[in-house]
């Protein structure tokens, strides 16, 4: 099939998947619904054709960063310019097309530090998009709409400002997925895993964590003190005020001599997850990896993968001005109900996992799951309009 009439027979199949779910590799109460995704994700391998554009010089285009908090868009760019199974050289059967950019090397590349100056950033990207809008007619086909870029960087969504087509169109995997901020919209944009990655060598290092009656911290928190939410945090729980509530600045050296920031995470049955700077927090796929219930604060906070996984399932979200009430909160879930989201995050782990040869249902395709699900969502087939 020409790739616009595959992508309506995608619809048209999502849209009356079966409800059954039979791969023994999925655990539907972590889903929104299990049948549409594997549905989904099968026609995805099937289908999914994307082309990456070659242009772009580096360290800007075709470098990722692989390491630090922003490795997730590293990662990505990494494994799909590896990639065999979804890339075409052909560009006539993409489905897809990549803008193999790193927002995190473009802050190295061209801010000047202390300007406060972002739009030497966004004009590259405006006159990368302006030269491919020229020299191919793929951009100019769609307005853009069917190109898609992942940036983790916290100013990812403001590289995109000065060209309309690229704020209006195109899908952004984001890692600053805010509502408020009127870049990102949901539904068409993907909120992408924030993931520190200490060694490229071994992505995975340190996982696990301690079985729930091994975790006697309440709550866990440390970190500098960025952004609105966490001096508040800090006056309502900081200072060892209360001993269930272990919330720092940074972790003190007496404490972490007895105990690491890690280590902090495997005995604790929740981590506080608030935002920073930005709305997004690498803590939150950190407590998933460290099997710690995830509690996120950031008002306007689209989560991840928020268009099939069931965020209620295994993380609570405490809406900001419920700081002072936390404790509260956090002790009015009932024991079993604790159990069983402690259970799903062990369960939604492998979700949220980078490996150097991608696997199924991995970080890796999940995101490009998302892309491709988006992609989707925005098709208009006579059963779509007749709601």
């Amino acid at each position: 099939l020409p790739p616009n009439e595959a992508l309506v027979y995608a619809k048209k199949e999502i849209d009356g998947a079966p409800s059954v779910s039979e791969d023994p590799n999925l655990y539907a109460p972590i889903f929104r619904n299990i049948s549409v995704f594997e549905r989904s994700y099968e026609l995805m391998e099937t289908i999914l054709k994307v082309y990456i554009y070659r242009d772009g010089s580096r360290p800007i285009f075709h470098k990722p960063p692989l390491r630090g908090i922003y490795a997730s868009e590293g990662w990505f760019m990494k494994l799909m310019e590896e990639n065999k199974q979804f890339v075409t050289k052909d560009p006539e059967k993409a489905h897809l097309f990549y803008l193999p950019y790193s927002a995190r090397q473009m802050e190295l590349a061209l801010y000047v530090p202390g300007s406060h100056n972002l739009k030497p950033l966004s004009i590259y990207l405006r006159d990368y998009v302006n030269k491919i809008a020229a020299r191919y007619p793929f951009w100019n086909r769609t307005h853009g709409s069917d190109h898609f870029l992942v940036a983790c960087h916290d100013w990812g969504p403001y590289t995109v400002t000065e060209h309309e087509e690229l704020t209006r169109n195109t899908i952004k995997a984001l890692c600053n997925a805010d509502l408020s901020e009127r870049i990102f919209v949901a539904g068409r944009d993907v909120s992408l895993p924030e993931t520190t990655i200490r060694a490229p060598r071994r992505p995975l290092r340190y996982l696990g964590g301690n079985r729930p009656s091994l975790r006697p911290i309440l709550a866990f928190f440390a970190g500098s003190m960025h952004g609105r939410v966490r001096p508040i945090l800090l006056q309502y729980w900081g200072g060892e005020k209360d001993e269930d509530m272990k919330i720092y600045k940074r972790l003190p050296l007496r404490v972490s001599r007895r105990m690491t920031y890690i280590q902090h995470m495997k005995s604790s049955k929740y981590c506080l997850c608030p935002m920073g700077y930005e709305v997004n927090s690498p803590r939150i796929v950190e407590a998933i990896y460290y099997e710690c219930v995830p509690v996120i604060i950031a008002d306007n906070f689209v989560l991840p993968f928020n268009e099939v996984l069931d965020w209620s399932a295994f993380s609570v979200v405490v809406a900001e001005k419920d700081i002072p009430r936390l404790k509260e909160i956090l002790l009015s879930i009932p024991l079993r109900k604790y159990l069983t989201m402690q259970n799903n995050v062990k369960m939604v782990q492998k979700h949220f996992l980078w490996n150097s040869r991608p696997i199924r249902y991995d970080l890796f395709h999940m995101i490009l799951h998302s892309i491709w699900f988006n992609k989707l969502n925005q098709i208009q087939t006579p059963q779509t309009l007749s709601y």
